[in-house]
């Protein structure tokens, strides 16, 4: 499918444009290791990285947000990530170079995150890949975070832009919808975390790229 008449490129953020696995794997097994438990191999919380903190305490513990000590190993597992989380991400392969043919189109992009802004903003500001986009709206950004269009909506508007002039890119099935609620054109990567939920092509996208360098083949620029 080609794309036309799009100004802005919107992006998830971990899984998409970052792999920050490594980190957020690592915060979650320091905290095994802290309780005397072996650590696991990073292959067991790499698919479940998209979750985040969810994906990271189910692999390491086995336990759910309806355990009674969540919230509490949740938020030492913030503390651990906080503490790391520049130390071992780094820009997929092809991401910079897909960004730098997006500026010499000069098309704007953004990100669109379930990542909570105590994240967001010191990994954003830590990376030089982030010092051309022109919007990033992080899941506590408005009062909904995806699969709601409203974090989507609201980086439209701070664009100045239509919905509908906006692509969102992302590895997971709830940007899809959310996409597709804010009546942005959606593209599937399927480069990114998709542990079992491997079937993107029921997501219901209206394409899907297998590398960061496939998008801008799919786009006629406005």
């Amino acid at each position: 499918m080609i794309f036309k008449n799009i100004s802005a490129i919107l992006f998830d953020l971990d899984g998409t444009l970052i792999d920050s696995a490594p980190d957020l794997g690592a915060a979650a097994d320091q905290m095994r290791v802290k309780r005397g438990l072996a650590s696991l191999p990073y292959a067991q919380y790499r698919p479940m990285a998209g979750a985040g903190a969810r994906g990271m305490l189910g692999v390491a513990f086995g336990v759910a947000p309806e355990h009674p000590d969540f919230e509490t190993l949740r938020e030492e597992f913030f503390v651990n990530y906080a503490a790391c989380m520049t130390q071992r991400t780094f820009a997929f392969n092809g991401v910079p170079e897909m960004i730098d043919q997006i500026n010499a189109r000069s098309m704007v992009w953004g990100v669109v995150t379930n990542k909570s802004q105590r994240f967001t903003n010191p990994l954003t500001a830590a990376m030089p890949l982030f010092q051309s986009a022109k919007t990033i709206i992080s899941g506590d950004t408005t009062p909904h975070a995806k699969p709601h269009p409203e974090p989507l909506f609201e980086a439209a508007r701070r664009l100045g832009l239509a919905p509908a002039q906006c692509l969102y890119v992302g590895d997971d099935e709830r940007d899809v919808v959310a996409g597709l609620a804010a009546g942005m054109p959606t593209v599937a990567a399927t480069y990114g975390y998709l542990g079992e939920k491997s079937d993107t092509r029921a997501w219901g996208a209206h394409a899907e790229i297998n590398s960061p360098a496939e998008l801008l083949q799919l786009i006629v620029s406005a």
